[in-house]
């Protein structure tokens, strides 16, 4: 289930604000507080509303239609936005265990009440904007967005547990060590984001899918001799793209037709939808050397 383009704009740029508001506030309690912990939260906090504000103006941009210049659409503008914000979350990491790790060596006070009051607020706010993104998830720019805010509620529980723990023994050191965790599960959460978002860009094969699975179901079809030069790639998160040649035998095009259509039908068992099928009634050079001809073959044209 996919969140609709306007819906999606309109619940992004609300808890863009909101963040922007906590960021604000945080940042504020941190110093007040002289927490590292608080103060790392609302950097992470600051980068979630720049992963807002990206996603936004990516969902808005997917919902372009193509024109004669962008002849697929917008659609790739969610993945670029998501690999962005994935980039900017590593770097907020690196900052973050630079500091604490000078915090471990000289360790200060630390107000534990202001720590656990700040970060209740924040697990009840990044909860929120994480129940309102829950839907959208499928589609790489929302993710992207979702898991900032999930990762940010997660450390807010954390610095819920510091400061109970601060207060409870006197330890100052553990306001760093949460800094430094926060810092960890910021890099794990984004590199998923990276792989995925550079395998779109790169054209990879989808994830989840397999090449061999694909050909085999093609060559399943009914009126099938043979398949090759087959290429998957997405065009968006959600949006898949085939092309290929496809061996059968001579019959005029009006036959091949019912062909084009089982193959069409077979595909979207793995959501593709969008293919460029190019019928051969002899094998091409292409059929016998899938990523490379023989200097002799005659140039092969789609």
């Amino acid at each position: 289930m996919h969140l609709h383009s306007h819906g999606a704009g309109r619940i992004l740029t609300w808890s863009t604000a909101i963040t922007l508001a906590f960021v604000a506030f945080e940042v504020a309690a941190g110093l007040r507080a002289n927490s590292l912990a608080l103060l790392s939260d609302a950097g992470h906090n600051f980068t979630d509303a720049l992963a807002l504000v990206l996603a936004a103006a990516a969902a808005k941009l997917q919902a372009r239609p193509a024109d004669e210049r962008k002849t697929y659409g917008y659609q790739r503008a969610g993945v670029v936005a998501a690999f962005v914000n994935a980039l900017t979350l590593v770097a907020l990491a690196l900052w973050i265990f630079w500091d604490a790790w000078n915090r471990l060596l000289n360790p200060g006070p630390v107000d534990e009440k202001i720590m656990l009051v700040v970060a209740a607020m924040a697990v009840v706010m990044n909860g929120g904007i994480v129940l309102s993104l829950h839907r959208g998830r499928s589609d790489l720019n929302i993710k992207a967005a979702y898991i900032h805010m999930l990762g940010d509620a997660a450390a807010s529980v954390a610095i819920i547990g510091g400061a109970v723990v601060m207060g409870l023994t006197g330890w100052r050191r553990i306001d760093p060590l949460l800094s430094a965790l926060i810092a960890a599960m910021i890099v794990w959460t984004a590199w998923d984001i990276i792989r995925e978002s550079l395998n779109v860009l790169l054209e990879g094969l989808p994830r989840g899918m397999s090449l061999t699975a694909i050909t085999r179901t093609l060559v399943a079809v009914e009126g099938v001799v043979d398949v090759h030069d087959l290429h998957v790639w997405s065009l968006g998160s959600d949006t898949h793209a085939l092309s290929c040649h496809v061996l059968i035998e001579d019959m005029p095009p009006s036959e091949s037709n019912a062909i084009l259509d089982r193959i069409q039908n077979a595909l979207c068992e793995f959501h593709i939808h969008h293919t460029t099928v190019q019928f051969e009634h002899v094998k091409c050079a292409l059929s016998e050397s899938p990523c490379s001809m023989t200097p002799a073959a005659r140039p092969h044209q789609h």
